[in-house]
């Protein structure tokens, strides 16, 4: 392995004071390269979004939205940051082999937080109008598909790690799907952590479909080297009028990543989008996903679980505001947590004055497997319309003894017994994935998972 990753870490290395102070001396000192190997539609929001963190700093406990989560010991890690974009020594095509059988998608990788700038060559010529590629190489190329949507969405939100992600982001995926333009197979962007320090990524992905595209996104988390990472990732997403959107995030890194995701997703009048959020292995993880739907008729489903054990920790923290009327939502997260591991979630369904005939649903369900294990749930609701029908529901329990009993008596064993019930209480999660080949798969990952099987990225060369 060449000394690149070193020297990395030499150019942009951190002070060691740890937390915010440390990254606010790194912007004043280094802003200058960050903005010239950036593209300009970013630099034009990353003054504003410096300022914002320099405000805010980085979330701790004290606050309600971070309140099950401590990113203190994390965050004050002296990680390398990429900000000279010096070339990563690594063929993510050598070290990655997709193992999900069938699944024939376009296939892209994010290194770190650089797009890689060969495509796969077994991909099919995409359709005429889609542009897949760095939103750095994308701003330059075609400025006007970024300049009405790049941080619409991002710089209203009062939250650090956005305003990090503002500041310090120089690259990302870009996705853009015109008009009446369909997908004939998923899109999977694999985002590989490779490094020989301990390192950060930063990137900011922009996904845009016109009116009634459809389009498919499978997101796969990685890491490859035993170092501890960090990454914050900030996804936009634009679904247009009749516009249909899946969206699809797999992660399976390992247990000294920390992965910190944003997703927010616009739906115009008549769009349809699912979202479906999956741990099977990690650090600690927090996903942040707001949906706001923006237009009459819109349907949203937003599924999640996690199966965590050791001493794992996963927050998935969701918005669902409904903007206007005869909209219908519906959202399930169910957890499994094992040893010490710890599990939260936070759901807020939000409707508007304006937004009558709003049909809302929300679950969270969730199995201990310990006692050690510890489960954080907070459904909340928030109603300004009076012609709705909305509900909100949230269990913690453990498995369920009585029907254990009875498949005992009937000659299954009990280690048996207990992983049909966990993956009998998985399965209407996995039962939203509409890609054939990745639901078989993900089936049989979850089974690999609850027997303790998979501790690993099974597509990584590196980690087998």
């Amino acid at each position: 392995m060449e000394n690149k990753i070193k020297i990395i870490e030499k150019n942009t290395q951190i002070p060691p004071l740890g937390g915010e102070g440390a990254y606010i001396d790194l912007y004043k000192s280094h802003h200058e390269s960050i903005k010239m190997h950036s593209a300009s539609v970013m630099n034009s929001l990353r003054d504003a979004a410096f300022a914002q963190f320099k405000k805010l700093g980085f979330p701790t406990v004290a606050l309600e939205n971070y309140k099950y989560t401590d990113l203190k010991e994390a965050l004050s890690v002296d990680y390398g940051l990429n900000i000279n974009r010096i070339p990563i020594p690594v063929n993510p095509y050598d070290v990655f082999k997709c193992d999900v059988p069938g699944i024939h998608s376009y296939l892209y990788f994010v290194v770190n937080d650089g797009f890689y700038p060969v495509s796969d060559p077994h991909n099919s010529k995409l359709p005429d109008g889609v542009i897949i590629g760095s939103v750095k190489e994308v701003a330059a190329t075609h400025p006007e598909l970024l300049k009405d949507y790049f941080g619409k969405l991002s710089s209203t939100k009062e939250d650090g790690l956005v305003a990090f992600n503002g500041a310090f982001a120089q690259d990302g995926f870009f996705m853009y799907v015109p008009e009446n333009v369909v997908l004939d197979k998923p899109v999977q962007l694999v985002n590989i952590m490779r490094s020989d320090v301990d390192f950060m990524s930063v990137s900011h992905n922009l996904i845009i479909l016109e009116k009634g595209a459809k389009a498919q996104l499978l997101v796969c988390d990685h890491t490859v080297d035993e170092v501890r990472f960090l990454s914050n990732r900030v996804t936009e997403v634009f679904v247009a009028e009749n516009a249909t959107y899946e969206h699809y995030k797999l992660e399976n890194t390992h247990n000294k990543t920390t992965n910190l995701s944003t997703l927010l997703i616009d739906q115009a009048k008549s769009s349809t989008v699912l979202a479906n959020v999956i741990t099977l292995h990690n650090g600690v993880t927090r996903n942040m996903i707001e949906i706001d739907l923006d237009g009459e008729g819109c349907e949203t489903e937003l599924c999640g679980m996690v199966i965590a054990d050791k001493n794992q920790q996963v927050d998935n923290f969701t918005s669902i505001i409904h903007n206007k009327p005869n909209c219908n939502s519906r959202e399930l997260f169910k957890y499994v947590l094992d040893d010490f591991s710890k599990g939260a979630f936070t759901g807020k369904l939000y409707v508007a004055k304006d937004a009558q005939k709003t049909a809302a649903f929300q679950t969270n369900r969730n199995i201990l497997l310990k006692k050690t294990a510890k489960m954080r749930t907070k459904p909340q609701l928030e109603i300004y319309a009076d012609d709705v029908k909305c509900s909100h529901g949230a269990t913690i329990g453990s498995l369920d003894e009585t029907a254990k009993f009875y498949m005992q008596a009937r000659g299954i064993s009990e280690s048996e017994a207990r992983l049909l019930l966990m993956f009998a209480f998985t399965n209407d999660v996995i039962e939203n994935i509409r890609i054939p080949a990745l639901q078989d798969r993900i089936k049989m990952l979850v089974e690999k998972r609850l027997r303790g099987e998979l501790s690993k990225c099974e597509g990584c060369v590196i980690c087998q």
